[in-house]
């Protein structure tokens, strides 16, 4: 009677180990999640089976780690496509991580421009203006000094004849 009831046990067995096995082939054939809960509810039998047999775990693992197969009208997916893709990814990264890189240094550019003129040690906004005022500026000193000139002149000269009138009105006198 125990054989009997153990026979029955291990037939059992294998019928959940083979739905498990299908389940994992149905999964991966129509692109469902692998995952042992999903698998366990395909196959309809309790996730502590799954654990129990880890040969069963395992496949399901490996099952999740290999690229699924293609199915109908998606192409086959090979390591070579997967290493052309991963190439690309990178050549992208690194074009993205050069951009980046000149974006960071015109906003520095930027910030460092706009955080020195408002400092006020920059050179003001208005230089041709303020120029422009300096050479007015010049040239109305250049005349004025010429004016200087003229009028220490006409005072010298009038100096010259106030001394000779009087000079003159004490010879006279």
């Amino acid at each position: 009677m125990t054989t009997a009831m153990n026979d029955g046990r291990q037939a059992d067995t294998e019928r959940r180990r083979t739905r498990v096995q299908a389940a994992i082939k149905a999964a991966r054939r129509d692109g469902t999640p692998l995952t042992a809960a999903a698998v366990a509810r395909a196959a309809g039998i309790d996730r502590s089976f799954l654990y129990r047999h880890r040969d069963l775990l395992d496949a399901l693992h490996c099952a999740e780690r290999e690229p699924a197969g293609p199915g109908p009208g998606v192409p086959a997916v090979t390591r070579a496509s997967l290493q052309a893709d991963l190439a690309n990814a990178n050549a992208r990264a690194s074009r993205l991580a050069a951009r980046v890189q000149q974006l960071e240094s015109r906003l520095s550019r930027h910030l460092g421009e706009q955080a020195w003129h408002s400092s006020g040690l920059g050179p003001p906004t208005d230089v041709a203006d303020l120029r422009d005022a300096i050479t007015r500026l010049e040239q109305t000193n250049t005349e004025l000094k010429r004016t200087l000139e003229d009028c220490q002149g006409e005072l010298d000269a009038a100096r010259a004849a106030n001394r000779d009138l009087t000079r003159a009105l004490n010879q006279r006198g």
